[in-house]
């Protein structure tokens, strides 16, 4: 029997996307987007809580958050959860998990924020840009 690695959400950017170019201009983005669940504890009163997710984007859909995301923005990400680790310099293992997105839809109503060129980057990737692969072990972040 195959698993199923897939991650849905929807959120706001806590930071503009850092984007780099790796050997063969090869662009990555990342960013942390902020998920917000609310609900009525027993007495009525209304909870928030909050959670923080590492998204990394890849090729065009890291050039087009470069160019149309910023702080704040209301996307939504589809992708698979990846999880490295490295030691640190003391020796220390370290972990990171973070949703690797492979399809990104703006939901920022017209005029906040970004240029209206279409709201959708849904299954971005034309032939101009290749597909989305594995990005292996490491980053360069």
């Amino acid at each position: 029997m195959r698993g199923v690695n897939r991650v849905m959400l929807i959120g706001n950017l806590g930071k503009d996307p850092d984007v780099q170019h790796l050997e063969g201009n090869i662009a990555v983005a990342k960013f942390p987007l902020a998920t917000t669940e609310t609900y009525k504890d027993r007495s009525g009163k209304l909870i928030s809580q909050t959670e923080w997710h590492t998204v990394v984007l890849w090729r065009g859909l890291a050039e087009l958050a470069q160019k149309y995301l910023h702080k704040g923005s209301l996307i939504y990400v589809e992708g698979r959860l990846r999880t490295r680790s490295w030691e640190d310099k003391e020796g220390n293992k370290k972990f990171a998990t973070e949703v690797v997105g492979d399809n990104l839809i703006m939901l920022d109503k017209r005029g906040e924020g970004h240029s209206g060129q279409g709201d959708s980057l849904e299954g971005y990737g034309g032939d101009d840009v290749p597909p989305l692969a594995d990005p292996g072990e490491t980053l360069p972040f």
